[in-house]
């Protein structure tokens, strides 16, 4: 049975040449991906601003609701298709969406190398990444071999699939599905599939291709229990994030260590963060994690 470790751990993202998190506060934060800054709504920014001006390209005004909605202002042109970054030998296009993102989620960077280390010098390694977006966590684990990306979104798997060309890994062993996530692993549990990592990174609300609702709170530990039987004494890693939902690690963290009560290994959990820039940075939280590894 594997271990659960109560103290909540803190994975830390400190930025690099495609991102930096430049300062935050009242509610808001102030980022540069690659040459241009942005402003975003960031709800945990409690505190005040370091600096007193922040010059950016664009500002992501929210909605009057607490679940999503608003729209961009933007303060010059921005290329139409968005602009070339990179993350190590992980190449992407960063553009704004109506969703508030640039179209990754820069604060998945240490999960990155985590995944990678867990997998070690594996090169036959089955993976698979449930609402795998536009692609990078699916990049950054090709080349321990297969992966298998599974998005609702024809646009979000289309992007991931530029973004492997950019990345010069067209050719790697990648399965591009447009599909519904729950349904898609109910369906490798009934094969007898398995896995040697899992990560999946669901929302909130969402909906399948064919008009599949998924709510959370309702169906997270559903897919967890079915991703824990694609997993076996030989799996290295599940990793689970969870953004924008009042919700604790520890709960997230419980339910793992209630669906992979068959195998060993160790289960943590914590907090995703991204540490400003400059001396005496703060680390801003962005999501919850719960991750189990062999």
């Amino acid at each position: 049975m594997a271990d659960l470790i109560q103290q909540p751990l803190v994975m830390e993202c400190t930025g690099w040449d495609a991102y930096r998190l430049l300062d935050s506060g009242l509610g808001r934060k102030w980022e540069a991906f690659g040459q241009r800054a942005f402003i975003r709504p960031e709800p945990q920014a409690m505190w005040h601003p370091r600096l007193p001006d922040w010059p950016a390209a664009g500002e992501f005004i929210p909605g009057s609701d607490e679940d999503g909605g608003g729209r961009w202002q933007f303060r010059e042109r921005l290329p139409d298709d968005g602009w070339p970054l990179a993350w190590n030998d992980v190449r992407f296009t960063a553009r704004p969406t109506p969703f508030r993102h640039l179209q990754f989620f820069p604060d998945m960077a240490p999960v990155w190398d985590w995944m990678r280390a867990q997998l070690g010098d594996m090169t036959e390694a089955e993976t698979l990444n449930l609402f795998g977006y536009t692609g990078l966590g699916t990049l950054a684990l090709s080349g321990h071999g297969r992966v298998t990306h599974v998005d609702a979104s024809k646009k979000s798997v289309a992007q991931a699939r530029e973004n492997a060309v950019l990345s010069d890994m067209a050719e790697r062993p990648i399965r591009w599905l447009t599909d519904d996530a729950a349904k898609f692993t109910a369906r490798e549990v009934r094969r007898q599939k398995r896995y040697d990592g899992i990560i999946l990174d669901p929302p909130k609300f969402g909906r399948g291709p064919d008009g599949e609702v998924w709510r959370l709170e309702e169906h997270l530990a559903g897919l967890v229990t079915d991703c824990a039987r694609l997993l076996d004494n030989d799996s290295r890693f599940l990793f689970l994030t969870v953004y924008a939902v009042r919700m604790s690690s520890l709960a997230i963290a419980g339910l793992l260590e209630e669906a992979l009560s068959h195998l060993p290994g160790r289960i943590e959990h914590g907090d995703l963060a991204v540490r400003e820039e400059g001396e005496g940075g703060r680390l801003l939280p962005t999501a919850i994690f719960a991750r189990w590894s062999r």
